[in-house]
């Protein structure tokens, strides 16, 4: 018995380095397959909720796709444009913004720390950014520039682009039924321990993914309408940087209220502005804190922030953009693996807990014995 359980762990182990493998050799025509994957994974419990209204599988798949489609499509039609000219008016903005920190902030940071600090050559990292900005400006022509120069990689991108919405469809299609099927796969000993990880990876992914990036897109809808409120111009831009940094907590307050206060000086040239996007940048951490994370987070157990950088990091370092797509499930699965490994550890004779309540509990009484014959 303990052969063949052995032999089952070992084909397991197997399987997942050549499914790594496979997936290193394969990463260059993964990014729609693994895009789909993802957009089925966040839209399976609509699809599932839409079932146990009585709806068929096929139709509540039809209608969660129309919508995820029209979503879609309004953002690519509504702020793709806006987003690219803010773009070209950051870039523009980028002398100015050096010339600020050299005239103000420099001055500034060396009488509060002493003239004895220096920031390096200036000049020549604002010759170096002058040669470079200018060739920066209109983005959206270079890449398109880039691109037609192959009419293959032009294909090649159509084709991939189009695969997205095929690949969602037939993945939320048939999602619950791979799902049974890869568990009926699993060795018969080691399944219910693999559906136990398996659940607990999905919460810590469905903690995260469902509710954290649900947190970041309010908040930068949040500021970003609140600084289109207060009339800056980059507001769209810098609230969407600002809640992509909230993955991190308070990244994203901390990143947002110093690009959209320079932004802010530099347009209107008025210290007071300052205040209302710090009133905008509170409003949105005070919304964080007391709605948004309590309603979609609550007490699940995500990602440890630090473990949510790495695992990006370390996944486009060693497979690309397709390493930054599967970073977060495999941190999930690597944190459920590895909590298992600490509570089996500190029930170990290696940890020796039981041990050491023995001696504690042993020598308690001993000390109180000695006390008592002392006083007798």
């Amino acid at each position: 018995m303990d052969n063949v359980l052995a032999s089952q762990r070992f084909f397991l182990l197997l399987a997942v380095i050549a499914s790594g493998f496979l997936l290193y050799l394969l990463g260059p025509i993964l990014s729609p397959f693994l895009i789909g994957a993802l957009l089925a994974y966040l839209t399976d419990p609509v699809a599932d909720r839409l079932e146990e209204l009585g709806t068929s599988r096929t139709a509540a798949v039809v209608i969660v796709f129309v919508i995820l489609t029209t979503l879609i499509t309004m953002l690519i039609l509504l702020f793709i444009p806006k987003l690219t000219h803010q773009i070209q008016v950051m870039i523009h903005q980028v002398p100015a913004v050096i010339a600020l920190f050299e005239e103000k902030a420099i001055p500034a940071m060396q009488a509060f720390l002493g003239d004895g600090v220096s920031f390096g050559d200036m000049e020549s990292f604002k010759q170096l950014v002058a040669s470079h900005w200018e060739t920066t400006g209109d983005i959206m022509a270079q890449v398109a520039s880039g691109i037609t120069r192959s009419g293959l990689a032009v294909v090649g991108w159509i084709a991939n682009l189009l695969l997205i919405p095929v690949v969602t469809f037939y993945l939320l299609r048939d999602w619950d039924v791979m799902m049974d099927k890869i568990g009926h796969l699993l060795p018969r000993s080691v399944e219910p321990v693999v559906s136990r990880w398996a659940k607990e990876s999905d919460e810590v992914l469905g903690a995260f993914i469902k509710g954290q990036l649900l947190v970041m897109l309010t908040l930068g809808c949040v500021y970003a309408v609140g600084l289109w409120l207060v009339g800056l111009d980059l507001a769209l831009l810098l609230g969407m940087l600002a809640g992509l940094a909230s993955i991190v907590p308070y990244m994203g307050f901390i990143v947002g209220i110093f690009a959209a206060g320079v932004a802010a000086y530099l347009q209107f040239h008025d210290p007071i502005i300052l205040l209302w996007v710090s009133a905008v940048f509170g409003a949105g951490q005070a919304l964080e804190g007391m709605v948004l994370t309590p309603l979609l987070v609550g007490d699940k157990i995500g990602l440890h922030p630090v473990a949510v950088i790495f695992a990006i990091m370390a996944g486009g370092q060693l497979f690309g953009f397709v390493g930054v797509l599967i970073a977060l499930p495999v941190a999930a699965v690597i944190m459920v693996f590895l909590r298992h490994v600490h509570d089996g550890y500190k029930n170990s004779h290696l940890y020796g807990s039981d041990t050491v309540v023995d001696v504690i509990t042993d020598e308690a009484p001993q000390e109180q014995d000695i006390g008592l014959d002392e006083q007798r």
